[in-house]
């Protein structure tokens, strides 16, 4: 079967990762597979292997609202798609859902599937909520099934009335767990830390992107550096605001506590040498690197959003904060690196916490049953 994924940017982010760990397991399982992206991907993927999957970009689709480029994408989709006559058609991310939804009708016989990584209209506005939703039960009308990261997510579709019980699932992100299960702290640790003996680590891998509120949560660090002096922020990841944060670094005087990690192949070994994890974000859907920490016995810290409970426990495998108060997020870290009785208790919590759902087999597996064709 061909089955054509497409994406709205291809960058080094959670949705991405889930996007291309389905593609390469379908690849594996003798699809045949194409992935569409537009404007914006980061380099990295041209030069990683991606064994059995055809990468194809679409200029003209861009992540900002813009009319003529928007019409402009729909027609090269729809080009696209009638060339390529896939038997599925799975879109993923905001503008491409919409987008490679409304152009799917080139193509009758194909399943259209779209996947839910994060709820647009959450923590929205009125008017930007009243926007999403319409654009959402517009696009719907031309999808067959709707795949989500979290049962949460699902049903924040459903409440909404964008799609019916019936049609919605969740299929949880998968990632290769073994490597998080079994950590190893990094060979160069003393040159990422820059210094000979361990101090308390707090990793925070997050996409540099407003929502993950990076720079938030450097103006309240201060609150972690006062009980801690010699902590260090690992921050690993990549994004368009990247420079913002690295100035906001500087003028803050967080230079000498603070360490870019970039976006490292062996995020494991970041949570081997991590005491505790933070998360920020005010929007996310069920977010891999949550899952990731628990999955290496890394107290995290996270933000109380839906869904989150599906696999952070407060006071169980981490701490769960306000989405909106990095104050008490800095205090949760500063709890969790200041009181070794609960650090340990929530790190024997998260190794007690059974994250088989999030495997990397299951992900292909489940995605592709859903669509109903025979492997």
């Amino acid at each position: 079967m061909h089955l054509v994924h497409v994406v709205t940017r291809l960058l080094q982010a959670g949705s991405e990762e889930n996007t291309i760990a389905t593609c390469l397991w379908q690849a594996r399982a003798r699809h045949r597979v194409t992935l569409l992206y537009g404007r914006d991907f980061d380099p990295v993927w041209k030069h990683r292997p991606l064994p059995g999957v055809t990468l194809v970009c679409v200029p003209d689709m861009v992540h900002p609202i813009s009319p003529v480029q928007d019409a402009r994408a729909i027609f090269a989709l729809r080009r696209l798609y009638a060339h390529l006559q896939p038997d599925v058609i799975h879109t993923h991310q905001s503008k491409a859902g919409i987008l490679g939804r409304i152009a799917a009708r080139a193509v009758p016989k194909a399943r259209v599937v779209h996947g839910i990584h994060i709820v647009p209209f959450q923590d929205a506005n009125w008017f930007k909520r009243k926007a999403f939703v319409m654009a959402e039960r517009i696009a719907a009308r031309n999808t067959d099934l709707f795949i989500a990261v979290s049962q949460n997510t699902a049903q924040q579709y459903v409440s909404a009335g964008i799609c019916e019980n019936k049609s919605a699932h969740c299929v949880y992100s998968g990632m290769a767990l073994n490597a998080f299960q079994n950590p190893s702290i990094p060979a160069d640790w003393r040159e990422i830390l820059g210094q000979k003996n361990r101090p308390p680590v707090v990793l925070m891998m997050a996409a540099f992107e407003k929502r993950k509120q990076h720079i938030a949560f450097l103006n309240a660090f201060r609150i972690v550096l006062e009980r801690s002096p010699n902590a260090k922020l690992l921050l690993a990841g990549a994004g368009p605001l990247e420079g913002a944060v690295r100035s906001a670094v500087v003028d803050l005087g967080l230079s000498d506590s603070v360490v870019f990690c970039g976006h490292r192949p062996d995020p494991h070994a970041l949570f081997a040498l991590a005491d505790v994890s933070v998360l920020t974000s005010l929007r996310e859907g069920l977010p891999r690197v949550a899952v990731q920490s628990v999955a290496a016995n890394c107290p995290i810290v996270i933000s109380a959003l839906p869904g989150i409970e599906e696999i952070v426990k407060h006071d169980v495998n981490g701490l769960i904060t306000p989405a909106s108060d990095v104050v008490a997020a800095a205090q949760a870290v500063s709890r969790i690196l200041t009181n070794a009785q609960l650090r340990h208790h929530l790190q024997d919590g998260a190794r007690a916490t059974d994250v088989s759902h999030w495997d990397m087999d299951r992900l292909g597996e489940r995605t592709t049953a859903l669509y109903g064709l025979t492997q």
